[in-house]
């Protein structure tokens, strides 16, 4: 069959036969694109937000466990107060659950947490009052009681985070599956260009070259020489482009395999570590409750008392850098209310006010009058101007001075504006990392999360504002921060 083919007829089905492997794989590689995509869009639009919803859940329910038992040892109203609070939390949270839960068991599982939670918050106010009467029989037995249902209803909560676990996982195997899908295609695709390839280049040396030179080299050939040579030129480079072609798309699949396993892995990866901080900061809130109620309620040594602050403090840079990487991962949305840019620069002093003194660092505040009010969230500026600061007075090891500058201007195209400018007298930012310094990661502390200032920067650009650094040679590093007082758009708040 192959030999009564022409000549035309077979290179034409080997190129069509290259040709179709080559769009085989990159079909696959689309299939493969758009199913990675479909599964990692339903991971976030569900599985990662009731995950959330879940673990929020039993971390409410934790603290409200903890704000009883405080109660019950110290009798202080202000643990009834932080209890409220927490079951309004839990509450919250069990609404954004029902809103994201999407098959029928979860559905039944959240009414099932609903049902226990109202039953098990009526208990324990009845054990409340029940205390607060000194009816402490009656109290501890229904407390017993009380205690058996948060332990059901923990075990529920608990459930419901197992079952998006589980889904994560699945998606997890599902996306491993079909990378060994196209993975296989890809090994089975790169030999079958490879045999097709030979073969071309078999049917190219012994029916197409051999019969030019032997034509070639025929005295009475009625081609002249030249010519001749031209064609097998022509030809020639048409063959080498067509290999190189095909030698490229093997590459780009390749490329395009290895970049969607490793965007799958780095998805999958930044979702479980955002769940991983949540799951971290309560433990966090319990250590830093107990830490807050030894310290009131027992009476220490100053050798230990001073143990206790440093625990305190290593804890609290634990938890500054778990907000920071939850608040890089899922920016929380702008609560937009009229406020005065000097009011949050004040607030931010006074709170920093004892770390100023440990730095032995003063601030000058330059101010004619405070600013006009903007459209802003005070408390996302009152961080961007903590961080700014806080960085100043590390960049500065045996003190120095921090100068705020507070000026209102007209900028053309954007209109008025408040700018705050913040110079430290440290030793500045060398001009190779200036472009660096609001990369996320970057730090050039042993210590740092290199979060803080892309966060400062995102937080100002959310706003409708920009930072400019300078670090001129000798005058430390300057910061300035402009603000519009125009209109913000932010998510679905609009203000003007």
């Amino acid at each position: 069959m192959w030999k009564r083919l022409s000549l035309q007829a077979r290179l034409l089905i080997v190129l069509a036969a290259l040709i179709l492997t080559a769009l085989a794989g990159g079909l696959v590689t689309v299939w493969y694109s758009e199913a990675i995509d479909s599964l990692l869009t339903d991971l976030i639009d569900k599985n990662v937000a009731s995950f959330q919803a879940a673990a929020e859940l039993e971390s409410a329910l934790l603290r409200q466990k903890g704000s009883v038992t405080y109660y019950f040892l110290d009798r202080n109203p202000s643990w009834l107060s932080e209890l409220a609070e927490q079951q309004r939390n839990f509450e919250e949270w069990l609404a954004r659950a029902k809103k994201s839960a999407h098959t029928a068991d979860m559905e039944n599982l959240l009414q099932q947490i609903a049902r226990s939670y109202e039953n098990y918050v009526a208990d324990r106010r009845q054990v409340i009052d029940l205390y607060k009467y000194n009816r402490q029989e009656e109290g501890k037995r229904l407390h017993w009681e009380t205690r058996q249902q948060f332990y059901r209803l923990y075990s529920l909560c608990d459930r419901y985070k197992f079952i998006h676990e589980q889904r994560i996982a699945e998606a997890k195997l599902e996306s491993g599956f079909k990378a060994k899908l196209i993975t296989n295609t890809a090994l089975v695709i790169i030999p079958g260009v490879g045999i097709l390839g030979l073969l071309l280049a078999y049917i190219l040396v012994k029916q197409i070259l051999a019969p030019i030179r032997q034509l070639l080299q025929e005295p009475d050939s009625a081609a002249p020489a030249n010519e001749a040579i031209n064609e097998v030129q022509a030809l020639s480079r048409k063959v080498s482009h067509l290999q190189e072609d095909v030698d490229q798309a093997q590459t780009q699949l390749k490329q395009s395999q290895v970049h969607l396993v490793q965007s799958e892995k780095l998805a999958m990866v930044g979702k479980l570590a955002a769940g991983v901080a949540h799951s971290i900061r309560n433990p966090l809130t319990s250590v830093k409750m107990r830490l807050y109620s030894m310290r009131r309620h027992l009476n220490l040594p100053v050798g230990q008392l001073e143990d206790l602050d440093v625990i305190s403090q290593e804890i609290g840079h634990i938890d500054t850098i778990v907000r920071n990487f939850l608040e890089y991962a899922r920016p929380p949305k702008l609560t937009i209310q009229q406020c005065s840019p000097s009011a949050v620069i004040d607030m931010a002093l006074t709170l920093l006010r004892p770390r100023l003194e440990s730095f032995k660092v003063l601030v000058h505040l330059n101010r004619q009058q405070p600013l006009p009010e903007i459209w802003a969230d005070p408390d996302q500026l009152k961080e961007v101007f903590v961080n700014l600061i806080v960085n100043a007075c590390e960049a500065m090891e045996k003190g120095g001075l921090i100068t705020i500058t507070e000026t209102e201007d007209f900028i053309a195209g954007i209109g008025r504006v408040v700018q705050i400018v913040i110079q430290d007298t440290g030793p500045g930012i060398p001009e190779g990392m200036q472009e660096n310094i609001f990369q996320p990661f970057f730090t050039s502390r042993e210590e740092g999360t290199g979060l803080g200032l892309s966060i400062a920067l995102r937080i100002i650009q959310e706003h409708g504002g920009w930072i400019e650094v300078k670090s001129p040679p000798g005058q430390g590093a300057i910061f300035s921060l402009t603000l519009p007082l125009r209109r913000i758009r932010h998510g679905n708040y609009t203000h003007s």
